[in-house]
């Protein structure tokens, strides 16, 4: 009797194992073995999963789909219609704006802001779709799930559990998805501004631009965006009449254009900190210590020692926090094969510190290249970013949030080297911080298999719903 039970079960075994093996073979690779979703972490999921597969490049995709997508979310969660707006700034782009209401409107709304559009993405370049949302091996890859659709799904989902958890905050939230941060006809965040400024109206934003550092798999801080650097490109040009290229002559246009972008690369813009890189140094050098550390110290304390700004640079990131940098990034000349050149250019591309002027640093490039046959033009004039203040009690509602996530994790103003959106709201008078809790190692955003870390994913999740809760749960900051 037994021996029969026992064959019994094995045989109702036997009948659900192509059931019980097609649900593990159909689980997403690298979530095989891990704990249960949360219904938050599920939903943030969900979203970006929804996001990544709208193809929201400027050639061919369309932001309107993506923040109608969205919207529909947020309204079938219970937000009035007159809360959830589709603004579009140019055909195929679109911006969603949901505000959640506080109890008071004594205190400007905080403003979460984060991009929709993304860079383009050839699939010939992938070995992955990159408009397939795609979890293995623990991570998500697709287009836009580090650069800057994972914080969009981030910040609706902390909105719609605030509002199933009948959180009322103590003053409103705005979350805001936009279109062009990437490039286009004409960005969306300088559209609302222009047209619309009451849908941004707040009085601090959270954006990209910071988030968590990491190093051979290890955290090493959790870094807040306070400054950003300006772009400015330069046209190098000489030119001449030219000629037959069997009598050749010594003004040769690429030789002339050859010798001044050689002077122009030995040299160097001057290390120059404000109060977000000097803030930036100061900390970073607990953190790395040695002889890098050192120098990092003596560099706050005295700008001018060309020592320590040596071994600073070592590391391209901590260089370019030091001081403007310009690059020659592209290079053309000549009109025949057989024709002595009468053109040759080159474009130089700079990022410049926020107190820095382009006219000063376009002088200096004057200097290096020392030759008065070679015209140097601006052909994209730099748009002012001012630094935003670092706030005491800002900074300490960061960190506080940030150890509780991750004890011991040092919280580290930053200047970005890049550019963002945020530059267009801090001219606009409203502060930016780039604030994530999601922490990076090889994304590869904007390149080939760009992805992020699951784990990553719904710890910044978390971090966000903390901080958010943190800044709007008392008395005003």
């Amino acid at each position: 009797m037994r021996r029969s039970i026992r064959f019994q079960i094995a045989l109702a075994t036997l009948a659900l194992l192509p059931a019980m093996l097609g649900a593990v073979l159909t689980a997403p690779l690298g979530a095989q073995q891990q704990r249960p979703l949360s219904r938050w972490e599920s939903q943030a999921r969900a979203l970006l999963k929804e996001l990544v597969e709208i193809n929201t490049t400027h050639s061919v995709g369309n932001t309107v789909t993506a923040a109608e997508a969205m919207a529909r979310h947020m309204r079938a969660a219970g937000f009035p219609s007159e809360d959830v707006i589709v603004v579009e700034n140019a055909p195929r782009k679109g911006n969603l704006v949901v505000r959640m209401r506080g109890r008071s409107r004594a205190q400007k709304p905080i403003l979460l802001l984060s991009h929709i559009d993304v860079v383009e993405a050839d699939p010939r370049d992938w070995t992955l779709p990159p408009f397939t949302f795609i979890e293995q091996n623990g991570s998500f890859y697709g287009r836009g799930v580090a650069d800057d659709k994972d914080e969009s799904a981030i910040h609706l989902t902390l909105l719609l559990r605030m509002r199933a958890e009948g959180i009322t905050p103590d003053r409103d939230i705005i979350v805001a998805l936009t279109a062009d941060e990437e490039g286009g006809p004409e960005n969306g965040v300088k559209w609302i501004l222009a047209n619309r400024p009451e849908l941004l109206d707040a009085a601090y934003a959270l954006n990209e631009g910071g988030g968590g550092r990491m190093e051979d798999g290890r955290r090493i801080s959790n870094d807040v965006q306070a400054s950003e650097k300006k772009v400015a490109n330069f046209i190098l040009e000489a030119t001449n009449s030219g000629g037959h290229s069997s009598v050749p002559r010594p003004d040769n246009a690429i030789y002339s254009l050859a010798r001044a972008l050689a002077r122009f690369g030995e040299s160097h813009q001057p290390v120059k900190l404000n109060e977000v890189s000097r803030a930036y140094f100061a900390r970073q050098a607990e953190i790395v210590g040695g002889e890098t550390g050192a120098a990092m110290r003596r560099i706050v304390a005295n700008e001018r020692d060309d020592a320590a700004a040596a071994i600073i640079a070592r590391d391209p990131s901590n260089n370019s926090r030091m001081r403007t940098t310009c690059v020659a990034t592209m290079l053309s000349g000549g009109h025949a094969m057989n024709a002595l050149p009468q053109r040759a250019r080159a474009t130089v591309n700079c990022r410049i510190l926020p107190d820095e002027t382009m006219e000063t640093v376009q002088a200096r490039i004057v200097a290096a290249v020392a030759d008065t046959s070679v015209h140097i033009t601006v052909e994209r004039a730099a748009e002012d970013s001012p630094a935003s203040p670092l706030t005491a009690d800002l900074l300490r509602t960061f960190e506080r949030t940030a150890q509780e996530m991750w004890p011991g994790m040092p919280t580290v103003p930053t200047m970005s080297t890049g550019a963002t959106d945020g530059r267009f709201l801090r001219n606009a008078g409203i502060p930016v911080y780039g604030i994530s809790g999601l922490f990076y190692e090889n994304a590869n955003a904007h390149g080939m298999n760009e992805n992020v870390s699951s784990k990553s994913f719904y710890e910044g999740l978390e971090f966000m719903y903390r901080l958010v809760r943190q800044l709007t749960s008392g008395p005003g900051m």
